[in-house]
This record gives structure tokens, C-alpha cells and sequence, in this order.
């Protein structure tokens, strides 16, 4: 169905509404929604995200004896779960915390017009049950009421989701899957709607030009074949974003396929390729295999390390005391505290390989995957007296023993009471 074959309605309708292209898919939906708009039936639009969907709730009222009356679009995927009803039906006052009036909902607000329910799949089942009692008898009870309340409200639905899986799976309530879907309007992807991505492109670009005073941009014929040979899994509201873009940063100019390009999100260049799909098990099992070759690297590298602690460990406890007799505390702190630790030794030199081991270590334990078996703690060494000592010197002073320690006193207070200091 071309231009030349569409009723009088639809061509204003597309007028009114902005709607461009000639797909013949798209017409024949135009012409579907026109069709309904008068008799007071429940519609459910389908199709993918960013495919224009919302246009045709609009049509629908507008083309309907309820067009004097409110139109309110509720993005049912966009409100928690814990309040959609009391957005939808209302709610009594002290209903729940922080009702602190009585308030109407948006099936009371619209009441004589249409509510138009994007994403209605993500609606919870409760919230189903009471949105098919509203379409069979027109009747709602608000959140905290116990009064039954009647509106005459026209609904018109919209997913993206496969609703009969929904059903099967559990998700969507079936009776009211059926009440929903009296009549369905699909709307074609744009990847199926051929030149109509050009004419898109051009009229994103024109109005975009338009709007900011700045020089148009034009698209050669490579970029035109760039633009139809893209898969456009975004679907309008992608081209838009991309159009924008090329008319901003490069105004003025003739746009070519290699300028198309640079625009479009080389991650999803290849998505719908067959050969794509084809090779990504070859590729998954590749990135296992190195993921798995760098495990057990840094686990030998972790090995290698935890025995240089040790060595280091062992080197230090030989060491002359220093400060009265006091061992520098990295000596004696475990790797799970290194973050705490000061990193400087406080007398001689002679710790800073322990210093540095640590570092080291705590670099490779956090370099692994959580539960890795090279991700084990080291032996916890013996520190009780160590600190009755620093506490004995300070006579009790938390914050100073700490600060001699050279750790923080949230890791002191721990080590006091894991090991029982009075």
C-alpha cells in the first residue's frame, strides 16, 4: 500500500502526527488504527523498542469520540513496582507510608479518554488482576479503600515483548492477554522498511539543520547504501540519534559511506551476520582459554610471592629491635590488612621488602577472579603481645598504641577483641 492508495484520514493522520516514510507495512498499520479508532475496543500495539509505537495510541484517540477528553501515556516499565498501583488506581490517604493525602490515579484522571499503557508486560501479575477488572466491568478500588469506583476509560497497550511466551511462561496473565489484544496493530522494525531509512535520514537531518541554524548536511549515494545496509537494531529512534550526531559535527558537508560509518557503533556492526553468529562459540571457547591461561599465571605468580613473604618474614623477626624493643607492625599484619597499613618503614630499611612483597601480593590476590583457589589468605602470625605492649606504653590510648602500630585503630579494635586484650 503506497501514498497514492491511503484513505484521506491516514494522510492527515501522517500530516498531523509527523509520520514519514512509504513502507507499506507501515500504511497498512496507519490504516488499521484509523479503522478501530471509533469503535471502543482495546488495542495492543507490538513491535521492537524505538519503532514508533507510541504514534499510533495518539491516532487511535484522536481519531476517536473521546478526543476532547484527556489522553494519559504511563510508562508501566518506568514505576516501581511497589507504587504502580497506587499511580494507576489511587490511593486513600494513610494508605502507606507517606500518603499523606488521598490522590487520584491515572485510570480516575482519564476518566471519559484513553490511557495508554507502554511496556504493560512489566506490569506485576497483581497490578494485572486489577487492570482486568477495570477493562471487563469498568470498576477500581484505590489502594487503602474499600469503596468500588467506576470509570469509562478506552486502554491502549504497547510491548516489545512476545506475549504469548510471556503467558506460557507465567510472566502475563492470559484472560487478560486476550481482553488486552482485541485488536493488534503491528509496527515493522525499520530494518524491514527499505528506502523509508533514507527518506528518515534526510528529514532527521533537514530538521535538525533547521532547528540550530546550522548548514545542512547531504548524503551521497554510498552513504545512502551505508545507511540501508545497516541493520538498525535501535530502529528509528537509533537513526535519529545517529543522524543528529552527523548533521552536528560535520554541517555542511556531502555525507559518504566512510563518514556514515565512523557513526555507527562498531560493536553491533555485525550482529545480525550470519557468519557472526556463526563463529561466536569459536570465539568464546578462544577467551575461555586465555581467561584461563591468566588464572593459573597469577596463581604461580601469587605462589611465587606468598614464599617471598615468608622469606622476608623470617629475615625481619632476625633483626635488632628497634624504638625500645618494638618489631615495625608490617611485620606482623596480615594481607587482608595491607590498605591500613603505613607503607613507610618507621626505623631502618630492613622491612621494605616485606613492604613491598605485601603490596605485591595484594596487587595479584586482587587481580583474580572472586573464589579462585589461589585467592586464600596467608597464615595469620601471632601480634597479642605486640600490642598489650603498645597499649602498656600509652597506658591504654587506643589512638596513640594505633598510631605506633602504624595501623588504623578500627583494624586495633578488631585485634583487641579477637584476642581477648583487656
Amino acid at each position: 500500500m503506497d501514498l497514492s492508495q491511503l484513505s484521506a484520514e491516514a494522510v492527515q493522520a501522517r500530516s498531523r502526527f509527523g509520520i514519514v516514510g512509504n513502507d507499506s507495512m507501515l500504511n497498512a498499520a496507519i490504516e488499521r488504527a484509523l479503522r478501530v479508532a471509533p469503535i471502543d475496543l482495546s488495542v495492543l500495539v507490538t513491535g521492537e523498542s524505538g519503532s514508533g509505537k507510541e504514534f499510533f495510541p495518539r491516532i487511535i484517540h484522536a481519531f476517536s469520540p473521546r478526543k476532547h477528553a484527556k489522553y494519559i501515556a504511563v510508562n508501566c516499565g518506568a514505576i516501581p513496582e511497589g507504587t504502580i498501583d497506587s499511580e494507576l488506581f489511587g490511593h486513600e490517604k494513610g494508605a502507606f507510608t507517606g500518603a499523606v493525602a488521598t490522590r487520584k490515579g491515572y485510570f480516575e484522571e482519564a476518566d471519559g479518554g484513553t490511557i495508554f499503557l507502554d511496556e504493560v508486560a512489566e506490569l506485576p501479575l497483581t497490578t494485572q488482576a486489577r487492570l482486568l477488572r477495570v477493562l471487563e466491568s469498568g470498576e477500581f478500588i484505590k489502594v487503602g479503600s474499600s469503596t468500588v469506583q467506576k470509570t469509562d476509560i478506552r486502554v491502549v497497550a504497547a510491548t516489545n515483548v512476545d506475549m504469548l511466551k510471556a503467558v506460557r511462561e507465567g510472566r502475563f496473565r492470559e484472560d487478560l492477554y486476550y481482553r488486552l489484544s482485541t485488536v493488534q496493530i503491528s509496527v515493522p522494525p525499520l530494518r524491514d522498511r527499505g528506502l523509508d531509512i533514507v527518506m528518515l535520514a534526510i528529514h532527521f537531518a533537514r530538521d535538525f539543520a533547521q532547528r540550530y541554524r546550522i548548514p545542512p548536511v547531504s548524503f551521497d549515494e554510498s552513504a545512502r547504501h551505508a545507511l540501508l545496509g545497516y541493520q538498525w537494531p535501535g530502529n528509528v529512534r537509533q537513526l535519529k540519534n545517529v543522524v543528529e550526531q552527523i548533521a552536528l559535527f560535520d554541517a555542511g558537508k556531502e555525507i559518504d559511506s566512510a563518514m556514515v560509518d565512523h557513526y555507527l557503533p562498531a560493536h553491533t556492526a555485525g550482529e545480525f551476520s550470519p557468519v557472526a553468529l556463526h563463529d561466536a562459540p569459536s570465539r568464546y571457547d578462544h577467551e575461555r582459554e586465555m581467561l584461563f591461561g591468566m588464572i593459573l599465571k597469577l596463581q604461580h605468580e601469587l605462589d611465587e610471592l606468598r614464599g617471598e613473604l615468608r622469606e622476608a618474614r623470617g629475615a625481619a623477626e632476625q633483626q635488632p629491635a628497634h624504638r625500645g624493643g618494638f618489631r615495625h607492625p608490617i611485620v606482623d599484619v596480615k594481607a587482608d590488612e595491607v590498605d591500613n597499613v603505613q607503607c613507610e618503614p618507621v626505623g631502618d630499611d630492613d622491612t621494605a621488602p616485606v613492604t613491598q612483597a605485601l603490596a605485591r601480593l595484594r596487587h595479584y590476590e586482587t587481580a583474580l577472579p572472586v573464589g579462585s583457589p589461589a585467592q586464600a589468605a596467608p597464615e595469620q602470625l601471632s601480634e597479642k603481645e605486640m600490642i598489650e605492649r603498645a597499649l602498656e606504653r600509652h597506658a591504654g590510648r587506643r589512638k596513640a598504641a594505633a598510631a605506633e602500630l602504624n595501623i588504623s585503630e578500627r583494624t586495633l579494635y578488631r585485634k583487641i577483641r579477637e584476642y581477648g586484650i583487656e
